[in-house]
C-alpha cells in the first residue's frame, strides 16, 4: 500500500511540473522569438513482482520444493526527465519598425540543426536568439531589447552611428555606406543550447556553434521590418493544461483513496485486533 502513495504522489508532482512548464509557454506567448518548452515524461524502472512458495512432493518424508512464479511488473510512478525547447519556426508578423528584422529558416543541413542572431552583453558573454526585437542605443550600437550587443559576422558590435540602416534578406546591414554583415550562429544539435531567459540561449560546455555563412546546404532569409512570433500554440496548450491538471486531480483522488484505507487498517482493524 506504501508504494501506491509514492506512485501517486509521483504523479502528482510530474504533473504540477508539467503546469509551470506550460504555464511559462503561455506567459511567454507574445514574446518574440519565444521557442516554447516541452517536458519529458518518464516511468521510474518497473519491478517484477513474483509469487514464493513451496510444494510438497508425496513422499514418506514429505520433501518440499520451493518454487517462484512471475506475477507480472509492478510500475513505480513517473518523473519529469527535462524540459527541452521546440526549435520550430514561428510565423512572421510585421511590425513597420527599420530596428526589427525576422530570421526565417531556408534549408538547414542537420535534422535538429539551429540558426540564430549573436549578441554580446557587457561581460563579453555570447548569447544566441532568434528575437531580433532590436534597437539603438545611445552611443549608436545595434542591441537587442536587453541593451546587448549585436555581433557582426566579424564578432565586433555594430556600430550604426544613430544613422537609419536597411538590412538586405541575405543579412547584411547596409549604413552610412558601409555594408555589415549580421553574425548568424548554427549549431548542429539544438539540444546543445539552454535557455538563459526568455528569449536567449546560452551553449553547453561540449556544445559547438559556427558561423552559419560558412555551412553547405544551409539557407536562410532576413526581413526587415518583420518579428519571428512565438511558436507557442495558445489553444493546444490550453488543452494540455487541462489535461495536466485532470490527472493531478486523479492522482489526488487515487492518494485520498489510499489515505481512508490506510485509516481503516490502522485505526478500525488495529484496533478490534
Amino acid at each position: 500500500m506504501l508504494r501506491g502513495y509514492y506512485t501517486a504522489a509521483s504523479g502528482m508532482k510530474t504533473q504540477q511540473r508539467r503546469q509551470d512548464t506550460l504555464s511559462n509557454n503561455i506567459a511567454n506567448a507574445q514574446t518574440p522569438g519565444f521557442k516554447q518548452d516541452q517536458a519529458t515524461v518518464r516511468a521510474f524502472p518497473e519491478h517484477l513482482v513474483q509469487r514464493m512458495g513451496e510444494s510438497k512432493l508425496p513422499t514418506t518424508r514429505q520433501f518440499k520444493v520451493p518454487f517462484s512464479n512471475n506475477v507480472g511488473p509492478l510500475t513505480t510512478g513517473v518523473y519529469v526527465q527535462e524540459t527541452l525547447p521546440d526549435h520550430t519556426q514561428g510565423s512572421l508578423m510585421e511590425t513597420g519598425m527599420t530596428t526589427d528584422v525576422a530570421l526565417t529558416n531556408g534549408t538547414l543541413p542537420d535534422e535538429n540543426g539551429a540558426l540564430l542572431f549573436t549578441v554580446q552583453n557587457n561581460d563579453g558573454d555570447v548569447r544566441y536568439t532568434r528575437s531580433g526585437n532590436f534597437t539603438v542605443d545611445g552611443e549608436g550600437f545595434l542591441t537587442n531589447n536587453r541593451g546587448q550587443y549585436v555581433l557582426a559576422d566579424n564578432g565586433e558590435p555594430i556600430f550604426t552611428d544613430g544613422q537609419t540602416f536597411q538590412v538586405s534578406p541575405e543579412g547584411v546591414l547596409e549604413v552610412g555606406g558601409e555594408a555589415i554583415p549580421l553574425q548568424m550562429s548554427y549549431t548542429a544539435n539544438h539540444q546543445d543550447l539552454i535557455k538563459d531567459g526568455e528569449d536567449l540561449f546560452m551553449l553547453e560546455d561540449e556544445g559547438e556553434v559556427v558561423n552559419g555563412r560558412g555551412v553547405a546546404g544551409l539557407n536562410f532569409s532576413v526581413t526587415q521590418g518583420y518579428l519571428e512570433s512565438s511558436n507557442v500554440d495558445e489553444g493546444q496548450t490550453m488543452v494540455e493544461m487541462m489535461q495536466a491538471y485532470r490527472l493531478f486531480e486523479t492522482n489526488q483522488q487515487v492518494l485520498r483513496a489510499y489515505d481512508q484505507s490506510m485509516d481503516i487498517a490502522v485505526n478500525q482493524i488495529g484496533r478490534l485486533t
